[in-house]
């Protein structure tokens, strides 16, 4: 398992492929790279793709502090300037998406192009802080079961979640879920609702930049889509039809052909 040291945490990475560009992908909360496999099995035979897991999930350490998006930003800044020499073509998910416009905006050499998926610009909103109190409560001292249902309907989109076909595949997400330990998590999930708003940086954003979000996203919904991509001059808003806040693996056929079209 490739492990990389970058401010002292031990960071979970995987290469693939390989091609003259590199694509980095960022995952949401509560996931790891893994969520990006169905991107990665169409580009990895023209691009080198890396993934690598957030502090405290998927496989990278778990620490004590360091997970709000400034350090995490940070991390990621050192993690790729380690890997690679050369500018990427950075692609985030919700929280991956709070780490990549943070990159672009501040570190235009170290992007090429950007990919940002199901996120959002401004700061949390504010009656979303009871929910989550709630959500880390039971999470803390009870575990997962109180509050999986809850969860994966903010996860998942609808046309996934009444899909028959696609039991399995929910409870293989839901399996993946329960695998985050419960302590970093939460301290995850505060990272991401304390972060700070960076409508006024996306103005420093010059690279071609694709946004993309499912029209059933409930936690960050199109017209927060919508907002990044009229800030981002150089920037294609494309909407993905029944996809929700994982749109990745819910809808992986058009996520890959938006992105396949981009990158051409």
């Amino acid at each position: 398992m490739p492990k990389l040291k970058v401010n002292n945490v031990e960071y979970y990475y995987e290469e693939f492929g390989s091609g003259d560009e590199t694509i980095v992908f960022s995952h949401g909360l509560l996931w790891s790279g893994w969520m990006f496999h169905p991107q990665v099995e169409v580009l990895k035979d023209r691009y080198k793709i890396i993934t690598y897991d957030h502090r405290g999930q998927g496989k990278t350490e778990a620490t004590e502090d360091g997970y709000d998006m400034e350090t995490l930003y940070d991390d990621t800044v050192k993690l790729i300037k380690t890997l690679t020499d050369k500018p990427v073509i950075f692609a985030g998910l919700s929280m991956g998406g709070y780490v990549g416009m943070r990159l672009a905006a501040r570190n235009p050499e170290m992007i090429k192009k950007l990919i940002l998926m199901e996120t959002a610009c401004d700061k949390e909103p504010e009656e979303n802080f009871r929910l989550y109190k709630i959500l880390s409560f039971l999470v803390k001292y009870v575990g997962y079961w109180p509050v999986e249902s809850t969860v994966m309907k903010r996860m998942f989109g609808e046309k996934f979640l009444t899909n028959p076909d696609r039991k399995a595949d929910y409870k293989k997400y839901l399996d993946k879920l329960r695998l985050n330990n419960r302590t970093s998590v939460i301290k995850a999930l505060w990272g991401v609702a304390d972060r700070n708003g960076i409508e006024e940086e996306l103005q420093n954003i010059n690279c071609p930049t694709l946004v993309i979000v499912g029209d059933m996203d409930m936690p960050v919904p199109v017209e927060k889509s919508e907002d990044i991509h009229a800030r981002i001059k150089n920037s294609k808003l494309v909407i993905i039809k029944g996809g929700g806040h994982t749109g990745s693996i819910e809808e992986p056929q058009q996520y890959n052909e938006a992105i396949l079209s981009f990158l051409a």
